[in-house]
């Protein structure tokens, strides 16, 4: 695929399409769990290297490749993996470069189960972890350590929208010669390349935003040659987190439409954003698209939108902020993100209940703090719901 193609064009036409018999325009599904070699000698060839084909879906597959091809161009990347979740590819990536004695340092706030991972999981395999704000870069610098082999981070972060200088991470990681990896969910590569500020790996959750339907669950890692097959070769491959060939035809149809799709989330969301920050009952809104958010200032440079994302506090407490939600009507009470439906949850008791009280306090995620994804509705709806919720609560 030419390289200077613009990144919608790359959207529809990044990748090979696999070959296939009848000339179909759409990728073609392969959903076979087998391939049957010509005979034992080819078989053979290709488990030990020698000759490319495919073997078994678990190890490669013609329409999971397509995607890999596709994500990694969008990306800017060598090469890239999908997994059959978001935190198959945060633990595949981990997993596949940390061992036993190595250090990570990773950001203060970050989704519930990949805390729970770091917190809870790698203790128990002897890999340390420190975690630190990554927004104080003498923090970062105080928790190196000899031993340290990676930095990992979200930016935004979820839930609470903080972003990282993705230069000062990229130089820091290259100065001490560890891996950077970033979880780059939240913006999608529609609006930040983490590459280009000389991040090593950077990954997704692909149920989000890059499906865009919430009818997947799946992930991807994207970065150099010699880093993907290393992932697939080792935990991808003998864990066996890989993605299903259904799921990666389905993002494949959903990428098509991620450019006229995210703009649309992030100028909902920018409205949403500023009615919610005009509001009486509102204490605090963090949202990276707002002026007076601290995040603000990397927009048309490291990002080139805010997202569709908010999180915001009322003025009230654990039981104020869930009476609202439950107020609502157009938004639906549930995790996840990145859908045509606008979402809305409670961090403290759901995605991020893994934090202990003091984490969470750490990790700025207040027991008021309501997350919202901005779906593709209507805004004035969108609004007119959350008025009328407002109403209800604050009476």
């Amino acid at each position: 695929m030419d390289k200077s193609l613009h990144f919608n064009t790359q959207l529809v036409h990044a990748g090979a399409n696999p070959d296939n018999e009848y000339g179909a325009l759409s990728t073609p599904l392969y959903q076979t769990s087998t391939f049957a070699f010509d005979n034992c000698e080819q078989g053979g060839r290709r488990f030990a290297g020698e000759e490319q084909g495919y073997i078994y879906t678990r190890l490669a597959n013609p329409t999971v490749t397509q995607l890999e091809q596709r994500m990694a161009a969008l990306e800017k990347m060598e090469a890239a993996a999908a997994t059959s979740t978001g935190m198959a590819a945060v633990s595949g990536v981990l997993m596949a470069m940390l061992s036993q004695g190595d250090h990570l340092i990773a950001s203060n706030a970050v989704y519930g189960c990949t805390f729970a991972l770091l917190s809870e999981q790698f203790p128990r395999y002897g890999i340390e972890v420190t975690f630190v704000d990554m927004a104080n870069h003498d923090e970062i610098e105080a928790a190196k350590r000899d031993n340290t082999k990676a930095i990992f981070l979200e930016t935004p972060v979820n839930p609470n929208l903080a972003v990282y200088d993705l230069t000062f991470i990229g130089n820091f990681a290259k100065q001490h010669a560890i891996l950077s990896i970033v979880d780059n969910t939240f913006l999608t590569p529609y609006l930040q390349q983490p590459q280009e500020f000389g991040i090593d790996i950077v990954l997704h959750s692909a149920t989000k935003y890059l499906n865009g339907h919430g009818d997947v669950v799946a992930g991807i890692i994207c970065g150099s040659e010699e880093h993907i097959t290393q992932i697939k070769h080792t935990t991808l491959k003998d864990i066996g987190g890989t993605m299903s060939p259904f799921d990666a035809w389905l993002i494949l149809r959903g990428l098509k439409t991620l450019a006229v799709r995210m703009e649309r989330h992030c100028d909902n969301a920018e409205q949403v954003a500023q009615w919610l920050e005009a509001h009486e009952g509102v204490k605090t809104v963090y949202y990276p698209g707002l002026v007076s958010h601290a995040g603000h200032r990397f927009i048309g440079s490291q990002m080139r939108g805010a997202g569709g994302v908010i999180a915001f506090e009322l003025n009230g407490d654990l039981d104020t902020a869930k009476s609202f939600a439950d107020s609502l009507k157009l938004f639906k009470v549930a995790v996840s993100l990145g859908d045509a439906e606008s979402l809305i949850q409670h961090p403290a008791s759901m995605t991020h209940s893994t934090y202990s009280p003091e984490a969470r306090n750490d990790a700025g995620i207040s027991d008021n703090l309501l997350r919202i994804s901005v779906g593709l509705e209507q805004v004035e709806d969108l609004i007119n719901d959350l008025d009328q919720a407002m109403i209800r609560t604050m009476d």
